[in-house]
């Protein structure tokens, strides 16, 4: 009876990371050595992305019911799982990072605010820039026409203003 206990108090835990999770990425991590698998870790722990091994079956009873319930079709073989909770494509980037140092890493399946993708569309989301990157970009791109217009209007009032003064200066030899 403990046994069940404990498998219950994890498939609660999964499902508490799922419900609350704004990504869901899974991973095929075998033929990592330990070092590969330490540095993983430790970069997505740095990051704030919980990164977990779960049995199968345990993902698949704290998935039934939510929006990633499309993942248990991807529960085969050794799966990693990896949470992301503040940006939605934060898990993915890392990993994918990862990927190109470590190519036994790969990719199975995930979900992104509540999309199921399989390990091709995971493969196109890890390529989205972040948030912060996003929104810079916004900004840059805003701030640029604003920063044109007022080089423009800077030029005219330099050449009104420097017009006003060669011609002041032409009223006063003339008076002298």
């Amino acid at each position: 009876m403990p046994n069940i206990a404990k498998k219950q108090e994890v498939v609660q835990e999964i499902r508490g990371k799922v419900e609350k999770a704004r990504s869901i990425v899974l991973v095929d991590a075998r033929g990592l050595t330990v070092l590969q698998d330490t540095q993983l870790r430790k970069t997505l722990r740095e990051a704030e992305v919980d990164y977990k091994v779960y049995k199968n079956t345990m993902i698949n009873f704290a998935i039934q019911g939510t929006d990633s319930e499309g993942l248990a079709q991807y529960l085969e073989g050794p799966t990693a799982i990896a949470f992301s909770y503040d940006e939605a494509t934060k898990a993915a980037n890392l990993i994918n990072k990862q990927i190109k140092d470590m190519p036994n890493l790969e990719f199975k399946a995930g979900v992104v605010e509540g999309v199921v993708y399989d390990a091709k569309g995971m493969a196109v989301i890890a390529d989205i820039p972040s948030r912060e990157v996003l929104l810079s970009r916004l900004l840059g791109s805003l701030k640029s026409p604003v920063s044109s217009f007022a080089r423009v209007l800077n030029a005219l009032a330099e050449e009104k203003g420097g017009g006003a003064t060669n011609a002041d200066e032409a009223a006063a030899e003339e008076t002298a």
